[in-house]
């Protein structure tokens, strides 16, 4: 630091060179940069819409999990992949601050923005229930306070790391008993949640997974706390096609990926997305399919490795892009770089909530920043207690006591929010947290920029 300024690397320092120059860049080139973002976009879609959630349906109907489990454990690990990636390559490769920067800068999106747009781009109003809600809150306010805890000195020693795992460890037991824990905390707290409580009583005799053969019902549909299905069998497999490039048709069998749709934006979209289309075609198994069906663990795995890949090529291109356009590192790393990071739990997370699955959206929404703090926790422990055990990790902690504060009140504020808005999921829910989100970013750039505390930024080199 000089004069109080805080010295930030650069994010192009973190990725390959661009493919144009600077000068280029600034005469038109920029144009291909945004062309290639929108199609990562289009990409992602189709990787989680035809590939990943379905795998993440089977997985659930398997082990009987519910939407909210289903949604904390596989749905997060495999939509907050490219966090885990980005942790390695902080810890092992770059030797920064990246994961700690990009895991705890996109939180407060992850919680305000992903619930925004759940909320306004679904015509579906979905119930919630409250145990799910406050039982992923909890973890990850408890999660988010350890890390704040031991990188408060800039070092990190093995037996902190250590805890992080167990935390989440704990978190995951609590996971195996979730049905039983629900029902227990239901009895005795049900003044406050009577209704949640009469339809869990209703639906307790039901199975893990029930079809939607039903959803031509009235909008609000509520779910069974067992409920985890998206789909029954593989004829409704097809229902779960909602994604941009519209295969939104439902038939007795599953469509082919090649089959052209009707409409004509569609098609055009569709002939756009044929090289993707192509390409994950032959290299995921479709586990929608019967032939594939027990493949589903392979079609999760590799899919969660597309999501990684594709999220990186978009998050490389919005940094060149960003530096191009002149948008401050700061600024960058709380916008773009925070929503192009958590690109995969937005479009995971908007799907589900299109089709109901209220309860599964959330506890993805929460559920992957659970997840996000593990993602520390696993390269901190293999590289200080296998790799360099003579001494800690030094991390940067900078902003600290900004960021604690930041990530508590967003917890509060989405609880409170939804609490307020009679447990559903809806656009007033959506437009509420855009607004939280929208103060949240504001408030954090110009702390960012030293506008307003004393903590000046300014990049390293300039």
């Amino acid at each position: 630091s000089e004069n109080g300024t805080r010295c930030v690397l650069s994010s192009l320092s973190e990725f390959p060179e661009g493919f144009f120059t600077p000068q280029e860049r600034k005469d038109g080139g920029i144009v291909i940069y945004f062309i290639i973002i929108l199609y990562m976009f289009l990409a992602v879609s189709i990787v989680c819409d035809d590939y990943f959630l379905p795998s993440l349906e089977i997985i659930s109907e398997c082990l009987g999990l519910s939407q909210d489990v289903a949604g904390a454990t596989f749905m997060a690990a495999g939509s907050s992949a490219p966090e885990l990636v980005t942790a390695f390559l902080g810890a092992f490769v770059t030797k920064g601050d990246i994961g700690v920067s990009t895991i705890l800068g996109s939180a407060i999106y992850n919680l305000l923005g992903i619930s925004a747009a759940c909320g306004l781009f679904s015509s579906v109003v979905s119930r919630l229930s409250c145990w799910p809600l406050f039982r992923d809150c909890l973890a990850y306010t408890i999660s988010a306070a350890a890390v704040l805890a031991m990188i408060s000195d800039n070092r990190i020693y093995w037996y902190e790391s250590a805890s992080l795992l167990l935390i989440y460890g704990c978190y995951v037991l609590v996971l195996c008993f979730d049905i039983k824990i629900n029902q227990y905390l239901m009895k005795k707290f049900s003044p406050c949640c009577t209704c949640f409580t009469k339809a869990m009583e209703e639906n307790a005799e039901q199975q893990p997974l029930v079809g939607w053969r039903e959803e031509s019902g009235p909008l609000i549909r509520q779910q069974s706390r067992t409920d985890s299905g998206i789909f029954q069998d593989e004829l409704d497999y097809s229902q779960l096609s909602t994604s941009l490039h519209g295969l939104d048709e439902i038939s007795e069998d599953h469509p082919n990926v090649f089959t052209m749709p009707e409409a004509d934006m569609k098609r055009i979209l569709w002939v756009l997305s044929l090289p993707i289309i192509t390409l994950l075609y032959l290299t995921i198994p479709d586990c929608r399919r019967q032939f594939w069906r027990n493949w589903f663990m392979v079609t999760f795995l590799i899919s969660a490795a597309w999501i990684s890949a594709i999220t990186y090529v978009l998050v490389w291109m919005v940094t060149i892009a960003g530096e191009t356009l002149g948008i401050p590192e700061s600024v960058m790393g709380l916008t773009l770089l925070a929503a192009g990071t958590s690109v995969p739990d937005t479009v995971a997370s908007v799907l589900v909530a299109r089709k109901g699955n209220g309860d599964m959206a959330m506890s993805n929404i929460v559920g992957s920043n659970v997840f996000d703090m593990l993602c520390l926790g696993i390269p901190w422990f293999i590289k200080t207690a296998f790799i360099n055990t003579s001494g800690p990790i030094e991390v940067n902690s900078n902003g600290l006591t900004y960021t604690a504060i930041s990530l508590i009140c967003s917890v509060v504020f989405i609880f409170l929010a939804v609490h307020l808005n009679g447990w559903k999921i809806d656009k007033r829910l959506g437009t509420i947290c855009l607004v939280l989100y929208l103060v949240f970013t504001v408030l954090s750039i110009l702390y960012e920029l030293g506008i307003i505390g004393n903590n000046p930024t300014r990049v390293c080199g300039n």
